[in-house]
């Protein structure tokens, strides 16, 4: 089976996703890390190994409902910037205009001066 794993400190999981056989203990001896999950960054970071997760699918390995859904958001080909959970808008940067008017006053001042 394909799963998660906890980790990290108390109120701080970080996840691994490992094939492991089904009746062991949720953070019991897995087999293989196929990958890595942290939900507290924004946007979670997920890490994957297509090619191990191909591979054990292939000898009848199952995904866990919240790892198939994971996959399912992170295909094979897709760019790996592509966000799990939706993050808060970017402003745009405000570029100010420079002083237009102390310039023609410069000007103006020396036309007087030359009259």
């Amino acid at each position: 089976m394909i799963r998660l794993a906890r980790f990290g400190a108390r109120k701080q999981p970080y996840y691994r996703i490992v094939a492991i056989e089904k009746d062991r203990a949720r953070n019991g001896r897995s087999i293989e890390v196929v990958g890595t999950y942290n939900p507290r960054t924004s946007p979670a970071t997920l890490d994957l190994k297509h090619d191990r997760i191909a591979y054990w699918r292939s000898v009848g390995a199952q995904f866990s409902d919240i790892v198939e859904k994971l996959v399912a958001k992170n295909p094979a080909g897709a760019a790996p910037a592509v966000p799990l959970t939706p993050s808060a808008p970017v402003k745009a940067a405000t570029v100010a205009e420079p002083l237009a008017f102390a310039a023609p006053a410069a000007v103006e001042s020396e036309a007087a001066v030359q009259a």
